[in-house]
């Protein structure tokens, strides 16, 4: 498996001719409409201008992906659909042979992304609607990851906090539908072990724990974002988020990642219990055992 993306690694460059059928111009440049069979068995057919694939065209990779879209001088930019060899693809703009602008990538397992992409990796405002349980998070990206002010919408609840590397942090509320919302925090705490864990020498994994603090009636929810940071060049193929953010501040629930349905105490008579025992407890995240197998890695030939 590799690091880099197909894009990058397998499509031929300018000097890397192969065989050609199509237009030219006065110097017997490649120029206008051609087909050409490249040397390492990948095809192109669509625009030339000088010699270089230039405006629309589509690239066939030998193991099957393919590219359609806009090209300027052989390099993917502008508008553009890349299928991958597993089956996932992406829909949306390009620039300089990256996912870059607004954007939506289809997973294997169904999930999908839709919204903004900085150097091939998922960055600023975008929603993820993980296809399992119908959850999704809308909010901050930053560097691929979940990251600032977002909203993690369940079922019949949501949660409204900030996120740090896809966990909730600080203070946050969950909203229920029966409405109400209970306010608390997000506090990192040691993950509880086994005797049989406890005498093996393991890392020690930090898991945010929510502690309730009050009940109230529903409110409007602004988020709040930081100035976000331009994050380093990434490439490749986009692996299905990870289900470990907030999940059911129930005990009582036995959730799967965000799948888990929350059901308070439903009716005006059951109301004030419900209030009042959300208040006296402080409650464990349940940590998401959604675990997808990563993406097949980038394009291979």
């Amino acid at each position: 498996m590799s690091d880099l993306g197909s894009e990058e690694l397998e499509e031929e460059g300018e000097n890397d001719l192969g065989e050609y059928e199509g237009e030219r111009n006065e110097v017997g440049e490649r120029h206008g409409h051609g087909k050409a069979r490249l040397p390492n068995g990948d095809t192109y057919e669509g625009n030339y201008e000088s010699g270089k694939r230039h405006g629309q065209g589509t690239y066939k990779f030998k193991n099957g992906a393919r590219y359609i879209g806009d090209y300027v001088k052989n390099k993917k930019h502008g508008q553009g659909t890349f299928i991958y060899p597993d089956g996932s693809r992406y829909e949306g703009e390009w620039a300089d042979d990256q996912r870059h602008g607004q954007g939506v990538y289809y997973y294997v397992n169904n999930d999908t992304y839709t919204g903004e992409w900085f150097n091939h990796q998922r960055h600023g405002q975008g929603t993820y609607l993980y296809a399992e349980t119908g959850s999704k998070y809308v909010g901050s990206w930053v560097h691929g990851q979940q990251e600032g002010a977002a909203e993690l919408i369940h079922l019949n609840h949501r949660y409204q906090g900030k996120f740090i590397n896809k966990n909730p942090v600080g203070p946050g509320k969950y909203v229920f539908d029966v409405g109400c919302e209970q306010h608390g925090e997000y506090r990192l705490t040691d993950m509880e072990r086994g005797e049989e864990e406890e005498e093996e020498e393991t890392l020690v994994n930090i898991v945010p724990k929510w502690k309730a603090l009050r009940i109230t009636e529903l409110a409007l929810w602004t988020p709040t974002l930081s100035e976000e940071q331009p994050p380093p060049e990434g490439q490749g193929q986009e692996e299905p988020q990870a289900v470990t953010g907030a999940s059911d501040p129930s005990e009582d629930i036995q959730a799967e990642g965000f799948e888990g349905d929350l059901e308070p105490k439903g009716g005006d008579e059951d109301m004030d219990t419900f209030r009042q025992e959300s208040q006296e407890n402080s409650y464990d995240i349940d940590q998401g055992n959604l675990n997808f197998d990563e993406e097949q890695s980038d394009l291979q030939d």
